[in-house]
């Protein structure tokens, strides 16, 4: 890399699907990061990925359907197989979660918790969205639908989790301070 070339910040989406909800909510996500300047995104389903694109990147946002309030099988098998060997090399990275439930109060902020523990177990950094996107609808712990993005607010969602996603990496990887969500001019209401 050059010295006129910038440091681009790297987003993994990561992601589980079984009836392409999950899938439709990782789409928005990659969508939303990819919209900071200076940002490359990969997108790779569990079963697609590989140990080297978690070390490739620098954030990773992580999606799972909420499988009896929790992590779909297929998600937890890749921390635990494909993504151990990397303990503690992947130390210090960010990231945040998404999942889409059968319905509201299905479990979705639970996924998302229990994401969260997987990334912090690794020594990933975490962090929620305090933003509302819409009256009543925000990410605290990450973006949570009931099934399949419907409406504009559900799609905003899942772009502001991954535009926070590459402000944050733009910040604290690229040394980028006027990415910081802090001094965002899209609308917050916070």
């Amino acid at each position: 890399m050059s010295e006129t070339t910038p440091r681009l910040a790297r987003i993994l989406v990561l992601y589980y699907s079984e009836g392409g909800h999950t899938k439709m909510m990782a789409d928005l996500v990659a969508e939303g990061a990819g919209g900071v300047p200076f940002t490359e995104v990969r997108i790779r389903s569990v079963q697609d990925a590989t140990a080297d694109d978690v070390v490739w990147c620098d954030g990773i946002a992580v999606g799972s359907p909420t499988h009896m309030g929790s992590i779909a099988w297929q998600m937890k098998r890749f921390w635990d197989v494909t993504a151990q060997p990397l303990w503690p090399k992947i130390e210090g990275r960010i990231g945040c979660a998404f999942s889409s439930s059968g319905g509201l109060a299905g479990g979705g902020e639970l996924t998302c918790q229990a994401l969260l523990t997987v990334l912090m177990n690794f020594g990933l950094l975490t962090f929620g969205v305090p933003d509302y996107v819409a009256p009543g609808q925000t990410l605290h712990y990450g973006a949570i639908l009931a099934g399949r993005p419907r409406s504009e607010a559900d799609s905003e969602v899942c772009r502001r989790l991954g535009r926070r996603l590459a402000e944050w990496v733009q910040v604290y990887f690229c040394h980028r301070s006027e990415f910081s969500p802090q001094n965002a001019t899209y609308k917050r209401q916070v």
